[in-house]
C-alpha cells in the first residue's frame, strides 16, 4: 500500500514548503516487480479525531462555499485543485492499482463515526452524503467528474499495467513534477502562485510528439 495524503504535509507545511523529491520518493519507493496499491485517503483518516483529505484542504468553508452560485473563494479554489492533483499523482505514480474509499471521489466533507457508547449508539455520522454529489450546483459534482474522467483515461492508456514511471523532473524551485508512464506524459505544477508557460520538459525517447491534453485539473 502507498499513501500520499500525509497529514504532516497538510497540517504543518505551507504550500511553498512541499518537497517534490520526497513526494516522488514516497510514491515510488517499492521493490521492483512487486505490485503495490496506492491511495490518497484511507477510511481510517475519516474517522472521528481526524479529517478527510478534502476537509484538511478546505475545512469549514466546505459547509458554506461549495455552491457554484456564489463566487469561488481562494480556499475552495486551492482545495479543489489540490484534491484533483493529489489523486491523479497517486493514481499514476503510486503503484499498479488505485484504491478509493467511499466518498473520497467527490470530497466528502465530514468524518465517520460508527455507533458506540460515546455517541449513544448513534448512526447519524455512519453514512456518506451522496446527496451532495447529486446536487448539481454544488462543486462536489466537479470533484466526482474529475475522478470519473481520471479512471476513464487510465482505462484508455493503461498506465497502471505499465512499467514504473520514468521521472524526469522533481524541481523544488518551480514545484514541478514530470514523469512518463503508459505512453502518457504527466506534468504537475504545485507552485502556489506561479503558472508555468513554455515549460521545457525531458522525455525518455527522442523524437517528435504530437501534443494533446487528455486530462486537466484546472477545469
Amino acid at each position: 500500500m502507498k499513501l500520499l495524503h500525509s497529514p504532516q504535509i497538510l497540517k504543518e507545511l505551507a504550500d511553498e514548503a512541499w518537497d517534490m523529491g520526497n513526494i516522488v520518493y514516497t510514491l515510488t519507493n517499492r521493490r521492483y516487480g512487486e505490485n503495490c496499491i496506492a491511495y490518497a485517503e484511507s477510511h481510517d483518516q475519516s474517522l472521528v479525531g481526524d479529517k478527510s483529505l478534502a476537509f484538511w484542504l478546505m475545512d469549514k468553508e466546505m459547509y458554506t462555499n461549495m455552491s457554484s452560485l456564489i463566487p469561488m473563494t481562494p480556499v475552495i479554489d486551492r482545495g479543489i485543485q489540490l484534491h484533483k492533483m493529489i489523486r491523479l499523482l497517486t493514481h499514476a505514480l503510486g503503484g499498479e492499482g488505485y484504491l478509493n474509499f467511499m466518498g473520497n471521489e467527490f470530497g466528502h466533507p465530514e468524518w465517520l463515526d460508527f455507533p458506540r457508547k460515546g455517541n449513544d449508539e448513534s448512526y447519524h455520522y455512519a453514512r456518506r452524503q451522496y446527496n451532495l454529489l447529486e446536487t448539481d450546483h454544488l462543486r462536489y459534482r466537479q470533484l466526482y467528474n474529475f475522478d470519473r474522467d481520471m479512471n476513464r483515461t487510465e482505462d484508455k492508456y493503461g498506465w497502471l499495467a505499465a512499467p514504473p514511471a520514468f521521472v524526469s523532473a522533481k524541481h523544488e524551485g518551480d514545484k514541478v513534477i514530470v514523469f512518463e508512464r503508459g505512453n502518457v506524459l504527466f506534468l504537475f505544477n504545485f507552485h502556489p502562485t506561479r503558472s508555468q508557460t513554455n515549460y521545457r520538459v525531458a522525455v525518455a525517447s527522442p523524437g517528435k510528439y504530437p501534443y494533446g491534453c487528455v486530462l486537466r485539473s484546472d477545469v
